[in-house]
């Protein structure tokens, strides 16, 4: 039998609205519309880097000019409707997917256990650090790192020990983020933090699992086992392997193949109601927007080839010799096309925001309309970064000069 076949254009469209990046741009937005988001997305992904905007405010403004800040930090720390974890990285995760993270703390629980540089950053007394942290909060209330007297110093290799008890207690779910105060966690008991009715829940592995494997395929559209398992991270490609077949037997999800944007079919999976998915996928919003190095459109590398011809690399961690572009360089794209890539800061003491470089993708040209398109994102960006200067001449002038 035949598999269902998805041209290009198709593939494209889907994957871009089932990321959220076909919104209606010009919609109301307040705290239910950002909600709304992040459940479609699944996630946000938290960074701290600050050059332009950090990741997760900017992966929201791209999809919805009208987002605030204050809106992911209400429903966060006010309404309780998001809870803070790991999927691929730190993230904002709807609550009521809390329950199927119950798997993760037990695995993490192992993990740590097993790791000895975890217990060399813990120390030899580390069962006395955890029973000292969890009194501290149970008779203090929410605390940071910085309120211990062995905070260490630094990132990750400065930890000490009550900031390493902290993270572990986290991380197996003992402890919840209650807040954030600039970008530093505030740790409190889970009791205090996440709703009883999620904390007592307990799905089964095999539960979460379908669970995990049926919602990631749902917000990407079309996919690999290994796009499926990593999707939240909470699945190995194994799991997500057998939980297909599985599937497949049970007519849930049927299998496709997809064209790539250099012609070849790929196979791939797709939920059952594919066709009429592709039928009410709408198109990509026309005007140039930046996105955040971190988007979860281009998190996958290889994906963002096969289906854009967009080679992109986040610059951030490569030494500066060796970067092709620039630290913090955004993706620029318009329809369901990648047009091009800028190295963007945002000097908020200045109120000015400067395009240092700007790289169209091969076949793109450098019109004057698509110079102004470029311009009027940069502002649209300045606007919500709080730099509404503009400072990009030098960079489109060489763009224009090849």
């Amino acid at each position: 039998m035949k598999k269902f076949e998805i041209r290009n254009a198709e593939a494209r469209r889907l994957f871009l609205d089932s990321h959220a990046l076909s919104l209606d741009r010009t919609e109301a937005h307040g705290e239910s519309e950002t909600l709304g988001l992040v459940r479609k997305l699944g996630f946000v992904q938290l960074d701290s880097i600050n050059t332009v905007e950090r990741a997760h405010h900017m992966i929201l403004f791209s999809r919805a000019p009208g987002y605030r800040r204050e809106h992911l930090g209400a429903l966060h720390h006010d309404h309780g409707a998001l809870f803070e974890h790991w999927t691929h990285d730190a993230s904002l995760i709807p609550i009521e997917f809390y329950p199927h993270w119950r798997h993760r703390f037990r695995a993490a629980k192992a993990r740590i256990a097993a790791n000895p540089r975890w217990q060399e950053r813990i120390g030899g007394e580390g069962e006395k650090v955890l029973r000292n942290v969890r009194a501290r909060l149970r008779r203090e209330g929410a605390l940071m790192a910085r309120d211990f007297e062995d905070k260490g110093a630094g990132g990750w290799w400065g930890w000490g020990p009550s900031k390493t008890a902290l993270e572990t207690l986290w991380r197996t779910g003992e402890v919840a983020i209650a807040r954030r105060e600039g970008f530093e966690k505030v740790y409190d008991l889970a009791s205090r933090v996440i709703p009883d009715e999620m904390r007592n829940a307990r799905p089964s592995e095999a539960a979460s699992t379908d669970w995990a494997c049926r919602e990631a395929l749902d917000r990407l559209g079309i996919a690999t086992p290994q796009e499926i398992a990593g999707f939240w991270g909470l699945v190995s490609i194994a799991q997500a392997k057998a939980w297909a077949l599985r599937a497949l037997k049970r007519k849930e999800i049927v299998e496709v193949t997809v064209e790539g944007v250099d012609g070849d079919w790929r196979p791939a999976l797709a939920p059952a109601d594919i066709e009429e998915r592709l039928s009410a996928a709408a198109p990509a919003p026309g005007e140039m927007r930046f996105l955040s190095p971190f988007d979860p459109a281009i998190r996958d590398r290889k994906r963002a080839m096969r289906l854009f011809g967009f080679d992109y690399r986040i610059e951030v961690f490569v030494p500066e010799k060796k970067r092709q572009y620039g630290y913090y360089v955004l993706p620029l794209i318009a329809g369901d096309r990648f047009v091009g890539r800028a190295d963007v800061k945002a000097h908020r003491a200045e109120g000015r925001i400067e395009m240092k470089g700007l790289w169209l993708e091969p076949g793109v040209k450098q019109t004057k309309a698509r110079e102004k398109d470029i311009r009027t994102a940069l502002e649209e960006l300045g606007r919500f970064t709080g730099t509404p200067a503009i400072d990009a001449d030098a960079a489109l002038q060489r763009a224009r000069a090849g």
